[in-house]
């Protein structure tokens, strides 16, 4: 029977993934792609066993996909048994501390994108920002420089009409350009193909834990260049992610205990949403198991999850075999580990099903349950594949080895991955989410609007007959049934949305499912926009305190432009909380000539660019000196607060006077216009105006909601992270 898809799945299937000749028209039905990708995976079974095996194969996994029981990353399904056949979707580089092996893994970068992966780096190697370059007698620019080159060469290589490239970039907190990193994205018109993560080791943890200093190391000398306050490094990282979402942390110790292969390296980065933790060259397979579908009688159906775990386990170790990787390191480093991410979607809706709360302590046990028997599970499939097969090339020495397991086929088997896009095909929560609004307007082709309420909230109210045109139409304003009183207060705490969950029980079940998760878990803890610092900080510290790997906030609404999906009812706008004055800026002082007399202007920078503004007039006081010394004050706490420098000139320029000055052929209508002259020509305005990244769907003009830790439109599939 074939399955049945919402009409944003269709237009997802039809947007992404189904095959289209060079004219863009649409060559395959959905049930089609499914076979496409079941024959492509089962035809590695030809390696291991006969023909017989490849059609049994094929049966079971085209069946578990057309049922929407599993579904693997989207590269798989975009590319299986197609030209390109390259079938994973994450990647880690090496990034040396030289600028030939920078510019290689750069070359490398643009080969992973345009196969449609994403791709993470750690940049911790590279010498600080004015250290000595010996070979020119010059000086490094740093780690942050090169990330915006490598950000610029994203935006230029086109991944098609499918995924667009994605970058992670990870700095070790004891790294020297440490601050810098930290405020690298608080300029919201850089990096946009970059998330950013600093990796906090234990050393620092403890330093932090005992309010004490700890050292910052030059990656080149290998020698402490300063010591610094683990506390105070730690408000700026609260403070950046309290105003933009970034950085996140990766908790980098704790990853490494849990490296399965020590002896073939120690693991720095991770791929761009976090939950795939990569040695140097590896990539990863990932595929979910769909929770909504494994209930039966409101209880976990176990012996049909049984199944599906041995079916997806088979299917991704064969998307290892078959996959066509874009560099001969990334298949030698690949197949020696074997690593496969089975992960889950549709958590939130199987609680549903279950009539167990999200923020609830039966949820945090179901999450450890499940999670467990899919730990288990998964890896007596691998080892039952291993005995068959042989076990993963670089088991000697691995973790398995050394607990005497005999048979291993793949180094990790377990990631709670992303599933932006194959969640909405599913017609699902994604990932472990709770569910993101009960109803939500949906953008759809040419513009077309669909009001979309969630379907087990519409099952539940007409069985209990509460659906009535009264509900719809407040579920219309408000997408949340946080305060229609109509609907039973046992129904309302099932469809708790991810912004009314608190950011504790967010964490608790991030925790419970990465206590049985080999690799990581792709989650983003949602803050209302009236959260202060202190509760970011305080979920960090509960996140390294459960056990997380990683974490990932967001404020709501505290990223310009941003659009809320949630009904049609229009929120206030976020406060925004200018970055603190530096000790030390540097700039310059431009004279120009006024009706009122001479005007020095100040312009000074930081190192993330012009922060402050001051305006002098020559011996002038009282109220001309009082009202320019007022403008460059609010100059640079808007400057401080990310607002971009051509959106002040463009308010301030052309602002008249009843005195206005000629300099070089050019009229000075007022002080203020003045003021504004010397700020365009300092940041090279050239007032091209820019839709900023965060909020609007770049395909469809929709919403984008922060999921998983990455941006993601739930009306076209759209995913800032690939």
């Amino acid at each position: 029977m074939p399955p049945k898809f919402s009409e944003n799945a269709k237009i997802v299937l039809e947007r992404r993934y189904l095959k289209k000749d060079t004219a863009g028209n649409i060559l395959e039905s959905p049930e089609e792609m499914f076979s496409r990708v079941a024959s492509a995976i089962a035809s590695a079974d030809a390696t291991f066993g006969s023909d017989a095996d490849v059609e049994e194969s094929r049966e079971k996994f085209f069946d578990m996909m057309v049922r929407l029981e599993f579904l693997p990353n989207s590269p798989t399904l975009m590319n299986a048994g197609r030209r390109l056949n390259q079938l994973a979707a994450c990647f880690v580089l090496p990034v040396e501390d030289s600028m030939e092996a920078i510019f290689e893994t750069l070359k490398h970068t643009a080969m992973i994108h345009k196969s449609g992966g994403g791709t993470g780096f750690s940049f911790s190697r590279i010498r600080p920002a004015k250290d000595i370059v010996m070979s020119t007698a010059g000086v490094s620019s740093g780690p942050v420089s090169f990330m915006t080159v490598y950000d610029v060469a994203t935006e230029t290589v086109k991944q098609g009409a499918t995924r667009r490239g994605a970058n992670m970039a990870v700095l070790r907190v004891d790294h020297p350009d440490i601050e810098r990193f930290i405020y690298a994205k608080n300029d919201l018109c850089k990096l946009n193909n970059f998330n950013i993560s600093v990796a906090l080791t234990r050393q620092f943890m403890e330093a932090l834990e005992k309010k004490k200093n700890y050292n910052l190391y030059n990656p080149r000398t290998k020698k402490t260049v300063t010591v610094v306050s683990a506390e105070k490094i730690f408000e700026k990282i609260v403070s950046s992610a309290w105003q933009t979402g970034e950085p996140g942390v990766i908790f980098l110790d704790r990853i490494n205990e849990y490296n399965p292969t020590p002896l073939l390296g120690t693991i720095e980065a991770t791929n761009p949403c976090g939950e795939q933790p990569l040695l140097p060259y590896e990539s990863c397979t990932l595929g979910s198991i769909n929770l909504s579908k494994m209930v039966q009688h409101q209880k976990p159906d176990y012996q049909r999850l049984k199944e599906t775990v041995h079916n997806a386990v088979h299917f991704l170790d064969n998307v290892v075999e078959i996959n066509r990787y874009p560099l001969r390191a990334i298949e030698e480093m690949s197949k020696k580990t074997r690593k496969i991410g089975l992960g889950v979607m549709g958590f939130a809706d199987l609680l549903i099903q279950m009539k167990i709360p999200y923020d609830s302590k039966e949820a945090v046990e179901q999450a450890e349950h499940i999670m467990s028997f899919i730990q288990d599970q998964s890896r007596e499939a691998s080892a039952l594949l291993a005995e068959k097969r042989g076990n993963f090339p670089g088991y000697k020495g691995s973790v398995y080895d050394s607990a005497a397991t005999p048979f291993m086929r793949n180094a990790t088997t377990t990631t709670i991955a992303p599933t932006g896009s194959i969640s909405i095909i599913a017609g699902i929560s994604s990932g472990i989410e709770p569910i993101f609004a009960v109803a939500q307007m949906r953008r759809i082709l040419d513009g077309e609007k669909l009001f979309e309420i969630h379907p087990l909230f519409v099952k539940i109210a007409q069985e209990k007959g509460f659906f009535t045109e009264n509900l719809k139409s407040q579920l219309m304003k408000s997408g949340t049934l946080k305060d229609i009183q109509e609907v039973p207060e046992n129904i309302r705490v099932l469809f708790k949305t991810s912004h009314e969950i608190s950011h504790q029980w967010h964490i608790r079940i991030q925790a419970a499912f990465q206590k049985f998760t080999d690799n990581a878990v792709s989650k983003t803890i949602n803050f209302d926009v009236k959260a202060e610092p202190e509760e970011i900080k305080d979920a960090y510290l509960l996140a390294y305190k459960k056990g997380c790997k990683g974490l990932t906030i967001y404020r709501n609404g505290s990223r310009q432009d941003q659009v809320l999906s949630m009904g049609q009812e229009k929120k206030p706008a976020p406060k925004i909380v200018p970055r603190p004055r530096p000790r030390r800026t540097s700039g310059f002082t431009e004279r120009i000539k006024t009706g009122c007399g001479n005007l020095y202007v100040t312009i000074n920078s930081d190192e993330n660019g012009i922060c402050e503004v001051f305006g002098k007039m020559g011996k002038t006081g009282g109220c001309a000196s009082s009202q320019i010394e007022s403008v460059g004050r609010l100059i640079s706490l808007a400057l401080r607060s990310g607002v971009n420098p051509e959106a002040i000139v463009k308010q301030l320029i052309g602002i008249r006077c009843p005195s206005p000055a000629w300099e070089n052929g050019k009229m000075i209508c007022s002080c203020h216009d003045a003021i504004a002259q010397v700020l365009k020509n300092a940041s090279l305005t050239n007032f091209v105006e820019k839709q900023s990244a965060m909020g609007i769907c770049p395909e469809c003009g929709g919403v984008l909601s922060h999921e998983e830790g990455c941006l993601i439109c739930r009306a076209c599939g759209f995913s800032k992270c690939g």
